[in-house]
């Protein structure tokens, strides 16, 4: 049985509140779970200390057991020092598409043909 340490969504509409818990890899999302070691409210302020709340002892326990935490859980799991997540760099992320590049190329070459129009009549 693979084991996952996530998020378990509660919370009413747009008003998320997670649970930080043990589950097997099977399972759905929010559905059964083995244990709660934490909880997780995106409303509070990044410097709150409620924002996240974990129990370290539970969490390196089901480490130990070869729990594999998702990325997100990876994150608390690095910020409480339990766990050393390697940070992803994708500097293609931020460039836009070729449809994109090829408009704003337009673009530019618009904004050229004025601007060299306007050079020889200054003479």
């Amino acid at each position: 049985m693979s084991l996952k340490i996530r998020l378990a969504r509660g919370g009413a509409k747009k008003r998320p509140y997670y649970r930080i818990v043990v589950a097997d890899a099977r399972s759905p999302r929010d559905g059964r779970f083995i244990e709660k070691i934490g909880t997780f409210n995106p409303l509070l302020a990044k410097d709150a200390a409620e924002r996240v709340v974990l129990d370290t002892e539970k969490a390196k326990a089901w480490l130990e057991k070869g729990a594999q935490p998702t990325d997100r859980v990876a994150r608390f799991l690095d910020a409480q020092g339990l766990l050393k997540r390697e940070a992803r760099s994708n500097p293609k992320k931020g460039e836009p598409g070729k449809k994109a590049q090829e408009r704003a190329a337009e673009r530019a070459a618009k904004a050229a043909e004025p601007a060299a129009e306007e050079a020889p009549a200054a003479e």
